[in-house]
Parts: C-alpha cells; structure tokens; sequence
C-alpha cells in the first residue's frame, strides 16, 4: 500500500480533466459545508486543503462572500481553479509540508487529508494548527476506525488510509481544538467520516 499511497498526486494530476467533468456538482456536502460557515464570519478567510478544481465546495464558500485560498498538488487542477476563480488565491502546494505564511478564519481538507498515510496524518494537526486565526474552523473527514484501505479510480489502485476516532480527538485537542460535531459514515454524506472542529 505505500507505493499506492506515494502515486496519489500523480494519479489526479494525470486524470485532473476527467476528475473535474465527473465530479458531483448537486453539493450532497452542502449541510456541512453551512455547519462550517456558521463558524467563520462574513468576509472571512478560508484555506482548502486539496481544492481540486474548485466545483462545487470553493464554489459555494466564495458564493458565501468568504475568501478562499485553495491548495492542491495538482497543477492541473489549480489552472482550472485560476481560470473559474481568478479573484482568489491558488496555491500549488503538498499539503504535508503545507506553510502559508498566513492563518485563516476556516480551515477545511474535504476528500483530500484521508489519502495521506497515517504518519502524514498525525503530523498534519501542526500544519492546521500554524494556519488557525483565534476560532478557526477546522473540517476534515477520515476513515470511520484505524486502517488502510484500497479503493479504485479509472482502473487504478487509490489509496485511502484513517486513525481511530480516539486518536482523532487526542490530536484535536493536543492542538487546541475542540470538537463541535462528528459523525460516522453519514449515509446522507455518502457515508463519509466527518469531524468539524473549532480552535479554542
């Protein structure tokens, strides 16, 4: 699995065109997406982590007058995000060694932070955390237990990986977040793990 863990970026950076004509616009994410605005305020600032092409949760939070700038690893994916959005900040960037120089009102790795090992994972809540204004928003979402798991986009292997719910919290905490809701394989989220959290 770590080879298949180490191709991730090439993987979207090869089917970037596919992976945007096929990506849902319809926002089944959009309950979450508002729980997460409610924490940020009018006119504030948000970082998303794994931005993609910016359709459809970019999208919505800059319809929501928030400011966004997007990261992605994809260079393919950013130039689409640049030509939809050209007002706004995007980054090329990994998310592992993610330093923005800036904190954000929002901080938000949707389908984007569970395709990191479980190391990587762990190390992440230091780079949230050097991104997070005073009440940052913070929203991720992980496998529902401890484990690593191959799934499989246009024939090729993708890989998925998650700590345990208990490990989740101890690093949200250890970092100064508290958690504000959680839910396991949300069928209405097609069965996503999601944690939404807040700096304190």
């Amino acid at each position: 699995m770590t080879g298949d863990a180490d191709r991730i970026i090439d993987l979207y950076e090869r089917h970037a065109e596919t992976w945007d004509r096929e990506r849902w616009r319809n926002l089944f994410e959009r309950p979450w997406l508002d729980r997460f605005l409610t924490l940020i305020p009018h006119g504030g600032a948000i970082v998303d982590i794994g931005c993609g092409s910016g359709e459809p949760i970019a999208r919505h939070f800059i319809d929501a007058k928030r400011k966004v700038t997007g990261v992605d690893s994809s260079p393919a994916m950013i130039r689409r995000c640049q030509q939809r959005f050209p007002n706004e900040t995007w980054v090329v960037a990994d998310m592992r060694s993610l330093n923005l120089g800036r904190r954000f009102n929002g901080i938000i790795a949707w389908d984007s932070y569970f395709h990191l090992r479980p190391g990587d994972q762990r190390k992440m809540f230091r780079i949230f955390r050097s991104h997070a204004a005073p009440k940052a928003a913070l929203m991720i979402n992980t496998g529902p237990q401890a484990g690593e798991a191959i799934g499989s986009y246009h024939g090729e292997p993708l890989y998925h990986a998650s700590l345990a719910p208990a490990e989740y919290r101890e690093l949200l905490g250890q970092n100064g977040f508290a958690v504000v809701s959680h839910v396991a394989e949300e069928p209405a989220s097609g069965g996503r793990t999601i944690w939404l959290a807040q700096l304190q």
